[in-house]
């Protein structure tokens, strides 16, 4: 093992990092935007996002069958690549409202976010709640405004939009030279120099970009001096102009045009997050205390995930590194059970790809192989203990009762369960009138149900089948509710299987208030503290 760095090299090493994810409605382009700035990067030498839904055989962060065969982000993944002397911890999300938990996650190991916008439909709900997550979190967001090469809405509508419904000021960073569907290059709004880029065939790789100074550019382009001129003066005269301190403190976004699926743009959006996106800062643990980043190493799992690599099984936990260095092989300690944990098989990850990883600083994702005791909000650290807040679940709204297809393979189905439940891809329930071979799926969207079925068949040759229950609403009661809450119709209590908790499901929100008018004593609370309502 390597010998320790100094705490100012530690320091020196975070500065380098940028560590962010990309959030959108879904449709937005995202993961064309993730792959066109790998390639950008230099990390990938052809993007493997295509035009269509049904041939993205290719995409990188979409490497799921279910995701290929959808065209969906149905996981959230990790892509590390080098870039101007920096390293960049890229985290794709899924943008389908039903795995809002999953970005949600993704949300607490992230220092910035880039929010993509669809130039034709503006800020669309998705984008709205996940925004919401950024702003209760303190997180900077970039604005990408994507698909000006298609027929969209005017350049200043759009970032009205964003300040009158979010109320976060524009700072345009770029300025598009013609309207949505007719891109011809994008300006500097601070020199005013134009560039052009050169199209290649469906972005897969890098054109060649071209500048031209202010006047250069009014020769070349007299859309420049008709339109151009005149909208980047009214921005600066309403004083729409970028201001560090404000993008930092959330309450203004620097904005960027751009067409990811033509890699317009998208070189100077990475530019963009190496230069003003914030390095990883001292991350406060569930006392609120911050702890320096050259303390010894500590880190928040944010996300556990089996099946990347069919051929071994495996379950990897991700790790954002919040202080510290680590080296490969170091034994932590699991802050919630005090128990060691060993890290010989720690792992960078680009995608579903994975190499060893020797060493991380604050702000990197190391990938632990084997990870069968950590699930989603663990902290890990060597030395000096700290526990950092837990990630807050979603209530679910969605209920399933799931069977195997086939008796003779319940092994398999109950391992098949439990890991799915460990990976919080679904909430496990257990039922008394059902017994463990029937469990209860909960879950936030019922698209969660169907990554359960496919991975299940795929994974643990397990076919199951779903059986569909009338609740929608989930509270926590404790045993002397349980007793009173059973008897009434429309209502339901089941056991958590991850901590024994027990719930009190209804049908719907008016059966809830009737049984607490008629019961005001029993228990009916929030599922947890963090739990989030959608």
């Amino acid at each position: 093992m390597t010998a320790q760095l100094a705490p100012t090299e530690i320091t020196a090493q975070a500065a380098r990092r940028r560590t962010f994810a990309v959030i959108s409605h879904p449709d937005a382009g995202k993961s064309t935007l993730t792959e066109a700035l790998a390639l950008h990067a230099s990390a990938i030498d052809e993007a493997g996002a295509v035009h269509g839904k049904a041939g993205r055989k290719g995409v990188t962060s979409d490497w799921m069958e279910m995701e290929r065969a959808r065209g969906i982000s149905i996981t959230s993944a990790v892509l590390q690549f080098s870039y101007r002397d920096h390293v960049v911890n890229l985290l794709d999300t899924p943008g389908h409202g039903d795995f809002s938990e999953d970005t949600y996650r993704v949300l607490a190991a992230v220092d910035a976010a880039v929010m993509l916008l669809d130039a034709s439909k503006g800020l669309e709900a998705q984008t709205l709640k996940l925004f919401d997550v950024c702003r209760s979190r303190g997180i900077p967001v970039l604005t990408f405004v994507n698909k000006w090469d298609v027929p969209g809405r005017e350049a200043l509508e759009l970032l009205d939009e964003v300040e009158q419904t979010i109320g976060l000021a524009p700072m345009p960073v770029t300025w598009p030279v013609g309207i949505a569907g007719d891109l011809r290059g994008v300006v500097e709004c601070d020199t005013g120099e134009l560039r052009v880029y050169e199209r290649t065939a469906g972005g897969a790789t890098r054109g060649e970009v071209r500048t031209y100074s202010p006047d250069e550019a009014a020769e070349r382009e007299p859309l420049y001096l008709e339109s151009v001129v005149d909208e980047l003066e009214l921005l600066r005269e309403i004083g729409a102009v970028y201001d560090e301190k404000r993008f930092l403190d959330g309450s203004a976004t620097p904005v960027l045009f751009g067409a990811a699926r033509l890699g317009i743009g998208v070189g100077r959006l990475l530019d963009a997050l190496v230069d003003l996106a914030p390095a990883p800062a001292p991350r406060e643990d569930a006392t609120g205390e911050p702890r320096p980043l050259d303390t010894p190493l500590s880190g928040l799992v944010f996300k556990v995930q089996a099946g990347m690599d069919r051929s071994h099984r495996d379950r990897t936990a991700f790790l954002r590194v919040c202080s510290g260095r680590f080296e490969r092989g170091m034994v932590l300690t699991h802050a919630g059970t005090g128990r060691p944990f060993a890290t010989k098989y720690a792992q960078a990850v680009f995608g579903q790809q994975r190499t060893t990883l020797e060493e991380a600083f604050p702000g990197d994702i190391v990938g632990l192989v084997n990870a069968g005791a950590l699930r989603p909000g663990d902290t890990l650290y060597a030395e000096q203990p700290v526990q950092y807040p837990a990630i807050p679940s979603f209530a679910p709204e969605h209920f399933s009762v799931v069977r195997g297809a086939d008796a003779g393979k319940f092994k398999q189905f109950r391992r098949g369960i439990e890991q799915l439940d460990g990976e919080g891809v679904i909430q496990v329930l257990r039922s008394d009138r059902r017994g463990d071979q029937a469990p209860v799926l909960a879950a936030v969207g019922p698209l969660q149900f169907e990554v359960v079925s496919s991975r299940m068949a795929d994974e643990f040759g397990s076919p199951v089948k779903l059986e569909p229950l009338p609740y929608s609403v989930a509270r926590l009661t404790d045993a002397a509710g349980a007793e009173v809450l059973n008897r009434e119709s429309e209502t339901e209590v089941l056991t958590r299987s991850v901590d024994g908790a027990l719930l009190a499901v209804f049908v719907n929100k008016w059966r809830l208030e009737t049984i607490r008018r008629k019961h005001p004593d029993v228990m009916m609370e929030p599922l947890l503290a963090g739990a989030v309502e959608r």
